[in-house]
């Protein structure tokens, strides 16, 4: 194996949170066919739920969704092994989603469970210090059962050092901070985006050229089409459902392809990757294709080909992309992987 670029780490639940999954798996990517082999259990920790990695230091970064949130940070060796470098509490409840700061400096993760944003400086080695702030979301949204209280989904950090986006399920809202790096300290930007009521944002992807940005909404499974201020303040184009097939449609990950052409929905449920054109105008649906399970939790786009991680169907499927058309195909078999809930290249 030679590279980081052939590695490829998958989260996932373990037996604390109902899942089968040990830890963290490691695999081997095959560049040219997007053969996954997997090479075993890289390290034992508690539902590393989701996983990121440093921009420039070989470390991965994964939360631990439990009832007292945790973040794990690891240094990756060339063969994909994983040392621990730390360990330290989120501050709040079922920590799900997690990002670094462009320069490195800083890590955020989104609480899920308490509805807060937690920020931790990170040292020249990437390795986490004491968290410097915790800021806590308020209210509810139009879902009883789903927007009972705040319940944050995503952390985006602006890639040109603009606010820091987080995408809160349980309020229909997406707030706007300013970070203050000597303190390590969040800064509110008000007013914050409120979606339609009983929208659900769950996550959001922006596109490379900084203008645009695209919602997706998980409780109404429907894709919001932004344009994106140097602020940080989004102003709604329009937007259009998340899939076309019927039946229950719960959308989770949302990712713009590496031409920039196309938009990528994982909608749970029905089983899809939804593929939209974003050449101009609203998302324009080009294909939906079925993934072989029906729970695609979470995808990731490497070169040629798009992995999916299908939570209840125990796999990873492996497609390819077609440059043209932008619509991705099933190659080789599935790769068994226990509850699995992010795939890392």
């Amino acid at each position: 194996m030679t590279g980081q670029g052939a590695i490829v780490h998958i989260g996932g639940y373990t037996a604390e949170s109902g899942g089968r999954a040990e830890g963290i798996v490691v695999a081997r990517r095959d560049p040219a066919s997007g053969e996954l082999t997997p090479l075993g259990t890289a390290a034992v920790t508690a539902s590393p739920s989701f996983l990121v990695r440093h921009p420039v230091l070989p470390v991965l970064y994964a939360v631990n969704e439990l009832a007292e949130g945790e973040v794990t940070a690891f240094r990756v060796a060339p063969d994909g092994d994983l040392s621990p470098l730390g360990v330290r509490p989120t501050g709040d409840a079922e920590p799900c989603h997690l990002a670094v700061a462009p320069d490195g400096r800083h890590l955020f993760v989104a609480n899920y469970g308490g509805g807060s944003v937690a920020v931790f400086p990170l040292d020249p080695d990437g390795v986490p210090g004491e968290r410097s702030d915790l800021v806590r979301h308020e209210g509810h949204g139009a879902d009883p059962e789903r927007q009972e209280a705040p319940h944050c989904h995503m952390v985006s950090p602006d890639p040109d050092g603009g606010p820091l986006l987080a995408v809160d399920l349980g309020t229909d809202s997406v707030y706007r901070y300013d970070l203050d790096a000597a303190s390590g300290r969040l800064v509110s930007r008000a007013p914050r985006l409120r979606t339609p009521a009983g929208t659900g944002p769950r996550h959001l992807a922006r596109h490379p050229d900084g203008r645009r940005c695209w919602l997706v909404g998980e409780l109404d499974a429907t894709v919001t089409a932004y344009d994106l201020t140097a602020d940080g303040a989004l102003h709604q184009r329009g937007r259009v459902d998340a899939s076309e097939r019927s039946g229950h449609v719960q959308p989770a990950e949302i990712a713009v392809g590496p031409d920039d052409r196309f938009l990528y929905v994982g909608n749970r449920g029905v089983g899809t990757i939804a593929v939209f054109s974003v050449a101009d105008g609203l998302p324009e649906l080009v294909a939906e294709v079925d993934t072989g399970g029906e729970w695609p939790r979470h995808f990731a786009l490497a070169g040629e080909h798009l992995y999916v991680a299908d939570e209840r169907a125990d796999m990873i499927r492996t497609f390819r992309v077609d440059p043209a058309t932008g619509v991705p195909e099933a190659v080789g078999e599935p790769v068994p992987s226990a509850s699995p809930t992010c795939v890392r290249p």
